[in-house]
């Protein structure tokens, strides 16, 4: 049963109290700029501006969770006083590893939060989640290395959203390839065999990117005094996860709705279950992970006709400039470098057509010009991409072949961790810098 909107707001509230040194001088009854309830206004896609509004319970819960942080990993974050950064990061990795009990004298809010991640959710099905995870494997393995750069773009589209980046220093020319590779390797890794289950790699990584993003709060909300909460609100609110930890079941439930279908296949119900648990270790509240296809789609709808719309070159073009500048690849062998060529062009498309509505001269503008050459490439590679997938769903779906189709492409997870190479999921304050001005 969800919590009323009631406790919700307790539930907010309590940051204030609980964590005073972060939270203590934050008005958690005011409204931010980034909030707004005109849908013209905000940054869901035109297309979607004449939808069926979501349900007003799911609108308020939207609004109130856009002031919510992670209170279990933030209280956690909070002792970098006592312990030091590196130290709380290590202390974590220690307890995904090997068990509480392998951490002597664990301070209570580390124990808090394993407690907290290793205790499961009534709705939980773990063999749903196994079987979601085993399906997820065919695309991370075969797609998502092409696509993870041009999706990751989504983050920076939005001037509100994007800023918690834009000061942590993490994403500019020089270290945007080691943020990417870090989200790809978290995605890539929660679909191996056992991933999510306690001491499982998913699980850990799960861990390490709720203490990441709580030290970006608490050192945003500690030290620099230039980000306004009225403005901008809580830095990475828990609404903020929902689109990188939810947007394959939402495309999924959107298209659903579309061919009139309202129930999920068997296969179907796996992947979703997979995603909301992958949500639920990373903190988001279980009345964001909505179960129906309808759900779904309402769910995410509501946040993003939540968030006000903007886009600042200062912030978002510099963010997405550097990010299709990088280069991914942990070498320069010559396959490498053809492969970051070639990626680099399907993300400057997938960046046309999903987050700039197909405006062409708006890419232009902020200085990523799509033209015959990228489709070119498209036009090459989809089909390659495409046969490859079909390919493997023929193995997957015949019994003899299926085992060693999966072994294949737990192989080559395995083999794209490592070019991805070790993700340090970590925020260093020393790295900030001052928060650029949002004009309204």
């Amino acid at each position: 049963m969800h919590p009323s909107l009631a406790q919700v707001h307790d539930r907010i509230e309590l940051q204030k109290s609980a964590l005073p040194q972060m939270y203590g001088d934050v008005d958690f009854t005011q409204t931010p700029e980034r909030y707004t309830q005109d849908v013209a206004e905000s940054s869901l896609p035109p297309s979607l501006h004449n939808m069926a509004p979501p349900p007003a319970d799911m609108v308020a819960r939207v609004k109130a969770y856009t002031m919510l942080g992670d209170v279990t990993a933030d209280a956690y974050a909070a002792l970098m006083g006592e312990y030091g950064f590196r130290r709380l990061v290590d202390l974590l990795t220690t307890a995904c590893d090997e068990g509480l009990e392998a951490v002597p004298d664990a301070p209570p809010e580390l124990v808090a939060l394993i407690t907290e991640m290793e205790t499961r959710p009534d709705w939980l099905d773990m063999d749903m989640v196994r079987k979601g995870a085993a399906l997820n494997r065919l695309p991370m393995a075969v797609t998502s290395p092409w696509m993870i750069r041009g999706a990751f773009l989504a983050t920076f589209m939005n001037k509100y959203t994007a800023l918690p980046m834009a000061i942590t220093g993490t994403l500019g020319y020089s270290t945007s390839a080691r943020r990417v590779n870090e989200t790809a390797t978290f995605f890539t890794v929660t679909t191996l065999p056992g991933a999510l289950e306690p001491r499982g790699e998913g699980f850990k990584a799960a861990a390490m990117v709720r203490l990441m993003h709580s030290m970006v709060r608490f050192n945003i909300l500690r030290k620099m005094k230039s980000w306004d909460v009225s403005v901008y609100g809580i830095p990475v609110p828990q609404v903020d996860q929902m689109p990188a930890g939810l947007i394959d079941v939402f495309l999924l439930a959107y298209q659903m709705l579309d061919e009139g279908r309202t129930e999920f296949t068997a296969d179907e119900r796996a992947r979703v279950e997979f995603s909301r648990y992958r949500c639920y270790l990373l903190g988001l509240p279980e009345d964001l992970l909505m179960d129906t296809p309808q759900g779904i789609v309402d769910i995410m709808n509501a946040r993003g006709a939540s968030i006000r719309q903007g886009f600042d070159d200062e912030t978002c073009g510099t963010l997405v400039r550097a990010t299709l500048e990088a280069y991914l690849p942990p070498d320069r062998k010559l396959g490498h470098r053809i492969f970051n060529a070639l990626e680099k062009r399907l993300a400057r498309l997938v960046l046309v057509k999903h987050f700039l509505g197909g405006d062409s001269q708006k890419a232009r503008e902020i200085g990523v010009p799509v033209g015959p050459l990228d489709y070119a490439v498209a036009m090459g590679l989809f089909p390659y991409i495409s046969a490859k997938m079909a390919l493997y769903r023929f193995a997957l779906s015949v019994p003899g072949l299926r085992g060693i189709a999966d072994r294949r492409l737990t192989a080559r997870i395995r083999k794209l961790l490592k070019r991805y190479g070790h993700a340090e999921f970590t925020s260093d304050a020393e790295a900030y810098r001052p928060a650029v001005p949002v004009a309204a």
